[in-house]
């Protein structure tokens, strides 16, 4: 096979800062991680010390072949209170960019993605459409500072996971016991009212994060006008067994389409997928007895990734990117696989006249996967946190050698 992408396409890994910068603290997640009855199998701590360490892994990223990095800015760290902005941590952000610019990496940057700011959550969290006026001018401010070395901005990370976990996942969690009582205090709000992004699923919340982005694009573009702007959407490939037709277009209105219209006046949006979902007349199934699964627990489904991309097109009908695409794998060779695989179905894609744009690989670095802590390992390039040494992964150098010749 031999597939050419567009002269002008991104190739890169992506990060999130939390996951990898280490000693978050002023942000939600860190009070989370560490309260005495958390859900959290370990606390992030140091990470993989991206914080400090960004000037050797951009060039580490940029050796491998790849021309663009998609990573976040902390809002914990940009706004440590409520309307008090850091010069020294924009400043941070601002070296980053600098670095990728002079290892020829374009840089795209997500301003939220998971992680907010303590105070906010002691204010309603995303429960609170006030929300959406202190998050767009957060946004500005980062644009003002920063906007000019910047490819293209997401401005929140995976818009539609909150709807998605209270749907899907943790609807038999609504209250989250002890957990939520003693986070909520250690936040300085109530469990009633305890509304931390990733568990923010009820529908009003949903519109205040929509809320937020849009008026977080117009922050951004009264900036800079010419700054591509966007969101992220979490995106299964949704099939209906027979009989299941009606269940699966349910969920993908409640979890998918509502995001992608919300998106049809952006510049773009950032495709974001792993697997495959299978709909039955009840409702969603779980994988089939003895197909191969993730670490992660969901199946290996690598063909997704052209499913959602013609489904994001169809519904949004913008310019795409896939701002996400991976797995959690300890064997390296099914990830590479995986990539060849995921790889071949975007240059179909391409073929068949979508207008895709770049291709971010989830992730750059073994990190901390939320949660789970750090045991799924998703990294194209291993990290041994006693020492923080890298370690790179024969998955790495394949697709570092397809970036580089922008294609196979």
């Amino acid at each position: 096979m031999n597939n050419k992408f567009p002269a002008d396409f991104l190739w890169g890994t992506a990060t999130a800062a939390h996951q990898v910068e280490g000693n978050n603290t002023n942000s939600d997640f860190w009070v989370m991680e560490n309260v005495p009855d958390t859900v959290f199998a370990e606390p992030s701590g140091d990470a993989i010390d991206h914080y400090h360490r960004y000037p050797e892994d951009i060039a580490l990223l940029a050796g491998l072949g790849f021309n663009s990095y998609r990573f976040s800015v902390e809002w914990a760290r940009v706004e440590p209170e409520d309307g008090r902005f850091s010069t020294a941590a924009l400043n941070h952000y601002r070296r980053m960019l600098e670095a990728c610019h002079a290892h020829g990496l374009k840089p795209v940057v997500t301003y939220h993605h998971f992680t907010s700011p303590r105070w906010l959550i002691s204010q309603g969290g995303w429960q609170n459409m006030a929300t959406a006026e202190k998050f767009a001018r957060y946004a500005g401010k980062v644009t003002q500072h920063l906007g000019d070395l910047v490819e293209a901005v997401c401005t929140i990370n995976e818009v539609n996971i909150p709807r998605m976990a209270a749907l899907l996942w943790m609807k038999d969690q609504a209250d989250g016991g002890f957990f939520f009582q003693q986070a909520a205090a250690a936040l300085h709000t109530t469990a009633d009212k305890f509304a931390p992004f990733m568990f923010a699923g009820t529908t009003f919340a949903r519109d205040v994060i929509l809320a937020a982005h849009h008026q977080a694009r117009e922050a951004i573009k009264a900036e800079r006008p010419s700054l591509p702007v966007g969101l992220t959407i979490a995106m299964a490939d949704m099939q209906a067994l027979p009989g299941g037709e009606a269940a699966r277009d349910q969920m993908r209105r409640e979890v998918q389409d509502v995001f992608l219209e919300a998106a049809s006046q952006d510049d773009f949006v950032g495709v974001q997928t792993y697997t495959r979902e299978r709909y039955g007349v009840e409702g969603a199934l779980d994988p089939e007895e003895g197909v191969e699964l993730t670490q992660m627990g969901y199946e290996y489904w690598p063909e997704a990734i052209g499913a959602t991309l013609r489904r994001a097109y169809e519904v949004a009908g913008v310019p795409l990117m896939v701002t996400e695409n991976g797995i959690g794998a300890t064997d390296d060779s099914r990830r590479l696989a995986y990539y060849q695989t995921a790889l071949q179905c975007v240059a179909d894609c391409l073929q068949s006249g979508l207008d895709v744009r770049g291709y971010f690989a989830w992730s750059a670095f073994d990190n901390f996967e939320w949660m789970l802590g750090y045991e799924p390992t998703f990294g194209l390039v291993a990290v041994d946190r006693a020492t923080q040494q890298r370690s790179v992964k024969p998955s790495a150098r394949w697709l570092g050698q397809v970036a580089r010749g922008n294609g196979w």
